[in-house]
């Protein structure tokens, strides 16, 4: 561990011998394409399949309506977060009324993808439109149409948290802080679009369901729910899969779909999303109103902060829409400490596409009003925004500390990461390059932004997903298990798409079991192999998954000590075990290997009195307590100030993320997560029309930057292990995506405050930065 091992899921994936969703295929196999509502709210009034199922190579076609029997419940929502959520029907194809732009109303099955979708042509359908609710503040209004009529509201949930007297600490400020900041919606993107093949057992009515997925532990019981199947006859399957970024931590309509058609017609059934397809009725993320208040002193101590925040849900309720901005709710007061915090959540119905996870899931959304505000403080008392931020930072901790949000983060050390992130920037050179432009009026100014985060990762302590959150349990485990001949199989129940898990498993289990990661095969992301897991998002892998693994694995050394004591004719206290080596201690000539012991194990003729034969640990982990990573970040960016356009030059991440298992592996996640970070800050945004219409619906008018837009990244860590597990790691997958934006539009209004300029919304676009430059030369609100 810690060693730059290469990564073994690498030369598969690199030389085309990865096996995806969509390269399976199977006998008989059909495939489906969907009709989808061209309005944003309707209702049915006729629909006949008729002339579509007359098409060449069509075998059927179904609306809503005739597969209304099909399902055993609705496609559930995962988080129950208040006693009075109001939860929407959510049907795999609607039957009477559509409530977004890409709501699916009738299937077509044929004997190719392209001749089902040709024959989507032939459907002939009526829409009666209805009203379009789009604007939260709006939705939420007395009198405004309604998403959903049977739930009489447009208000999904309400979610308060206070601690401490947040009265109090504003009446006692010399100063109050407020802005109001928009979380843009967004498109997750994952290379691969989402794909199912469902291949019914005619043998036990089960099914088998390859899926493009993150989680294939849920899509196996909330399958069970939808079509009614007994969970011991689901089977479901992650192949190889491209990329997911939160997006395939859902259980989606087509999986649904594609098991109902396949145990109907008795043959696998093939559903793969095309990417405008995917930008319809895939999730998308953020989309958050959020009104911040923070009370300082004239020394630029905060005192207390209030945080309000509306959640779009979109049109339904997909399976994490309404815990993702609670996910946030405990982060607002990122790594400062104070003595009072208020909370507020209303989660809100409109005719969009549903919201769920991606990639950060709230604590994008968490760490950028409060690092946007910290330079804001800095501003409005005179100081620089590295000293406002010192002046808050907690001293050093390695014991669960209290937050004011009421909970305890594990260890911290922020000091030491910021200061090596200044000495990686050259930030008094940086200074000095600044002040000459503004000096000389250079139409290219210099801005530095700043960030120093931190994100809530391991998801998550059961007594937490369950009682406060009204969620599942979110343990995992492992199962570790010796050969005969001394190599080894990790059973995990995480399920990888990008991550390295194979590679960062097989050196945790080498490490411990005494052998090479070669020696070790790592088995993932089936039910039937793997039986039991909560699979792979919120950095929660390596803190939950991997030290499940961990632990597995020290309990078979510890029954390898038994054996090894018995061959060696000693006292199991006396036994060391070392790089692979069993021996007596004070005596090291009197030893056996791993090897030895695993043959003794499984020979079982000579073993310890009632020990049974075989050499395998299994642990369920559910940790006592969340992982805090951390970290600081800078961004260098040049302005254009006659066309707006923003180049970030340099780019300054030190992260903290406890031991690190696999540094090649982290520096590609912290590279990644920035690069989407980078994107929402200045790229990305999904807008809709007044009717409801997805206006970015492709990547031509979808902004996605591609390589020339990604800056030179210098990465540097710090080390400060956990308190909440015992390998001290903590997570790492989402920490460049949660401590960019704010660098980055921190940067823009640093290089952009000689014009007034004091805040801009994302995207930072050449258009919007021009246009703030303009209001600000006007006069007007920057």
């Amino acid at each position: 561990m810690g060693g730059g091992v290469l990564r073994k899921e690498d030369p598969a994936l690199v030389t085309g011998r990865a096996s995806y969703t969509d390269n399976m295929k199977l006998p008989g196999m059909l495939h489906i394409a969907l009709l989808r509502s061209p309005f944003a709210h309707a209702k049915i009034t006729h629909i006949d399949v008729s002339a579509a199922r007359e098409q060449p190579g069509v075998l059927a076609a179904f609306t809503g309506e005739d597969l209304a029997d099909e399902w055993a419940a609705s496609i559930p929502c995962g988080w129950q977060v208040t006693e009075d959520l109001k939860t929407p029907d959510h049907w795999p194809i609607a039957k009477d009324e559509v409530h977004h732009t890409g709501d699916a109303v009738a299937v077509v099955v044929a004997s190719d993808r392209y001749k089902a979708q040709d024959a989507l042509e032939y459907i002939d359908v009526d829409y009666e439109p209805l009203d379009v609710v789009l604007d939260m503040e709006e939705a939420i209004k007395e009198g405004t149409p309604l998403v959903h009529e049977e739930l009489g509201t447009n208000t999904a949930f309400f979610w308060p948290l206070e601690v401490g007297d947040v009265e109090d600490a504003f009446e006692k400020a010399d100063v109050t802080i407020k802005q109001r900041f928009i979380q843009q919606r967004l498109i997750p993107n994952a290379i691969e679009p989402r794909a199912v093949v469902a291949q019914p057992d005619p043998v036990n009515g089960g099914v088998v369901v390859y899926s493009s997925t993150q989680v294939p532990h849920f899509l196996k019981s909330v399958i069970s729910v939808i079509n009614g199947i007994p969970e011991h006859k689901v089977r479901a399957v992650a192949p190889d899969v491209g990329g997911g970024f939160g997006s395939k931590l859902n259980v989606y309509a087509e999986e649904a779909l594609a098991v109902a058609l396949a145990r109907r017609l008795g043959v696998p059934i093939k559903f793969v999303e095309d990417r405008s397809e995917n930008y319809l009725a895939t999730i998308h993320g953020r989309d958050q109103i959020q009104d911040v208040e923070l009370a300082v002193t004239s020394e630029g101590k905060i005192l207390g902060m209030k945080v309000d925040i509306k959640s779009d849900m979109g049109a339904y309720l997909q399976l994490n829409t309404t815990v993702i901005p609670l996910l946030g709710a405990f982060m607002y007061c990122g790594v400062y400490t104070f003595g009072a915090y208020s909370f507020n959540c209303t989660g809100v119905f409109t005719n969009k596409t549903p919201t769920d996870a991606y990639r950060g899931a709230g604590r994008p959304e968490a760490a950028f009003p409060i690092e946007r505000m910290m330079d804001m403080l800095a501003a409005e008392i005179g100081i620089s925004p590295v000293e406002a931020r010192r002046r808050n930072f907690y001293e050093p901790f390695d014991e669960p500390t209290t937050t004011p949000a009421g909970i305890q983060y594990d260890s911290m050390n922020m000091q030491p990461a910021l200061d090596r992130a200044i000495e990686l920037a050259g930030y008094e050179d940086l200074l000095a390059e600044q002040q000459r432009r503004r000096e000389n009026n250079d139409p290219v100014q210099l801005g530095i932004g700043f960030s120093t985060y931190t994100e809530i990762s391991g998801l998550a302590p059961t007594q937490v997903s369950v009682n406060v959150l009204g969620g599942p349990g979110l343990w995992d485990m492992s199962t570790v298990r010796m050969l005969p001949t001394g190599k080894a199989e990790v059973v995990t129940g995480t399920s990888p798409h990008g991550q390295g898990h194979v590679t960062s498993w097989s050196q945790i289990a080498a490490d411990t079991l005494g052998i090479t990661p070669d020696d070790v095969e790592v088995i993932h992301g089936d039910t039937d192999s793997a039986p039991f897991g909560r699979d792979t998002y919120g950095s929660r892998s390596l803190t939950v998954g991997g030290v499940a693994v961990y632990v597995a694995a020290q309990k078979v050394i510890e029954k390898a000590k038994k054996i090894a004591a018995h061959m060696l004719e000693a006292s199991e206290d006396d036994i060391e075990f070392e790089g692979g080596r069993f021996s007596v201690a004070g005596s090291p000539d009197s030893n056996v290997t791993i090897v030895d012991v695993c043959g003794a194990a499984y020979l079982g003729n000579d073993l310890p009195e009632g020990m049974e034969p075989g050499l395998t640990g299994d642990y369920f982990y559910d940790p006592p307590n969340f992982t805090f990573p951390f970290g600081a970040h800078i961004c260098v960016a040049e302005v254009d100030t006659e066309t707006g356009k923003v180049t970030v030059t340099k780019y300054i991440a030190v992260d903290d993320c406890g031991p690190v298992i696999n540094p090649t592996i982290v520096d590609g996640q912290v590279q990644g997560g920035i690069a989407q970070g980078l994107a929402q800050a200045l790229y990305e945004e999904a807008i809709y029309d007044e009717d409801g219409n997805l206006v970015t619906g492709s990547m031509v008018d979808y902004m996605i930057p591609g390589a020339p837009e990604i800056p030179h990244m210098i990465l540097d860590r710090t080390v400060t292990p956990s308190s909440s597990n015992p390998l001290g790691v903590k997570g790492v997958g989402e920490a460049g995506t949660i401590g960019s934006p704010p660098a980055v539009i921190n940067a823009v209004i640093d290089a952009l405050s000689p014009f007034g300029v004091t805040h801009i919304d994302m995207p930072a676009s050449p258009m919007r930065v021009w246009d703030t430059i303009q209001a600000a030369k006007n006069g007007g609100d920057a």
